[in-house]
């Protein structure tokens, strides 16, 4: 869906060990509230990079982790979910969500 200032896009979530996943909310997003705003409790995953056991339970289909989104993810999951991959280094979240940046250490040199 592209992002409008109605509905918007979240750039996706690079960890500082190449992990990366998609993390939406909005009014049509598995997520809670169900709107453009938030502050989210819940929010929307998609998409990772590889699977991890930390979001497994949410997989709408567990048998393809790799290609498939979670709903109503708690926001807490999603910051220790990032944290057990080393921090972000880029990428973007919904309102709620607490994105740990990784120690300067760990960035490649030219991502900011």
């Amino acid at each position: 869906m592209p992002s409008s200032p109605n509905h918007p896009r979240y750039q996706m979530v690079v960890c500082a060990d190449n992990f990366s996943i998609s993390v939406q909310a909005t009014e049509f997003a598995y997520c809670s509230p169900r709107d453009n705003t938030g502050p989210y409790r819940d929010v929307e995953l998609g998409y990772p990079s590889q699977p991890d056991e930390l979001i497994a339970k949410w997989a709408e289909d567990p048998d393809n982790p790799t290609e498939t989104v979670y709903g109503y993810v708690a926001v807490d999951v999603v910051r220790d979910l990032i944290a057990k991959h080393g921090g972000a280094v880029r990428g973007t979240v919904p309102p709620g969500v607490v994105m740990l940046m990784a120690p300067e250490a760990e960035r490649k040199e030219g991502e900011e």
